[in-house]
């Protein structure tokens, strides 16, 4: 039996992996984390049994801690970072799925390569911003990066077909999020429940905001050049509205192979936590009886330039991606609360690069450091 620990397991991911330790039936959860909620933890200690489980916030911990006391479940209660750290690296853990979003994720997913543990990777950030530090250390102590994004797994399954092959291209599909199509003009007054409205994908409240605003395919590719060790030239975006086809790979003679599925990330989930072997799965499947057309277009830079800010970024390379990364997060969380408009979240990561002093080759430290500096000097910002 396989042992997984969790960090974010009350989340779009977690719940969703948890869902296939559910239907699979022969995978043991050792650990799992979340920031602070703690009732549906509560419901997820008493139907999966780990032995430990992290709270972030440290109130939300104690509370959580005495409610299992009194009613005499026995699970040990973590809190903060070092409790993150100890259910990623618990002794028998195989894989750990890092389902955080932000920055939070990277020293737990550190520690949890230095402790031999495989990790199931759907924290993009980090790679974004610490990919140089990252693969390297999963090399030395041998342990495998399965990605769980739909689209760098697409790439990944593409890739057990390539013979050893290296693909000269990556083709990295986005649906164009909820405003496809619309102008800059139009967009100055989106809100952020009409940014919620993803057309395809069921995701959390950060990610859905990122892949509006293109963002999150930024991201993506700078993730994707960690993950396949690919130049940026080298990997092309492309807009798929449908998300039917989850991302392609070139070849150097010009085959193209394609990853394609229903919108499930429960698939790419099951792929990483069963590698290499494929389990049967009730769900939908692509009924190519009922498509009529594979709509394939351009990325609109001009309209929604963060993308195109992201490539400035991983090629520049250094601390750069980190001020994108970073900075989106605090834009994201000010633009949900009212505090900014749609439009100057892109705004301020480009004003950020812009004014950044770059560290070439930055440690973990001078990241996380670079990061609440950033915190800091932004937090009073508004627009509203």
């Amino acid at each position: 039996m396989k042992n997984i620990s969790i960090l974010g397991s009350t989340g779009s991911i977690g719940t969703q992996t948890l869902d296939v330790v559910r239907q699979n039936g022969d995978i043991k959860v050792s650990s799992l984390a979340v920031n602070s909620n703690i009732e549906l933890l509560y419901k997820q200690i008493l139907e999966f049994e780990p032995s430990l489980v992290c709270v972030y916030t440290e109130d939300n911990a104690r509370e959580l801690s005495e409610r299992l006391k009194n009613e005499g479940i026995k699970c040990e209660v973590s809190f903060g970072m070092e409790g993150l750290i100890a259910c990623a690296c618990m002794d028998e853990t195989d894989i750990v799925v890092t389902a955080f979003v932000g920055m939070i994720g990277i020293r737990p997913t550190v520690e949890a390569i230095k402790a031999g543990k495989d990790i199931a990777l759907a924290n993009k950030e980090t790679l974004v911003t610490a990919g140089h530090l990252i693969m390297p250390l999963a090399k030395e102590k041998n342990v495998k990066i399965l990605p769980v994004d739909s689209e760098h797994s697409a790439i990944f399954q593409c890739l057990q077909g390539a013979q050893g092959n290296r693909p000269a291209k990556i083709l990295l599909t986005a649906s164009g999020g909820p405003f496809r199509g619309k102008k800059k003009s139009e967009l100055a007054d989106i809100r952020p429940e009409d940014a919620l409205k993803h057309p395809n994908w069921s995701m959390g409240r950060k990610i859905t905001i990122d892949s509006s605003t293109m963002v999150n395919k930024g991201l993506e590719v700078m993730e994707a050049k960690w993950l396949f060790d690919m130049d940026p030239d080298d990997i092309e975006v492309v807009i798929q509205p449908q998300s039917i086809i989850h991302s392609m790979i070139e070849f150097t003679d010009g085959a193209v192979i394609a990853q394609m599925g229903v919108p499930d990330m429960k698939l790419p989930i099951q792929y990483a936590l069963y590698y290499p072997e494929r389990r049967e799965r009730t769900a939908r499947r692509l009924d190519f009886s009922t498509i009529s057309s594979i709509v394939i277009d351009k990325p609109d830079n001009e309209n929604f330039p963060a993308l195109s800010l992201a490539y400035e970024a991983i090629k520049t390379g250094g601390s750069l991606p980190t001020v994108y990364n970073a900075v989106n997060e605090i834009a994201v969380d000010k633009f949900l609360k009212g505090s900014i408009g749609y439009l100057d979240i892109t705004d301020m990561i480009a004003n950020a690069m812009a004014k950044h002093k770059l560290i070439a080759n930055p440690s973990l430290s001078e990241i996380l450091e670079l990061e609440n500096n950033l915190k800091h000097d932004l937090s009073g910002f508004s627009t509203r």
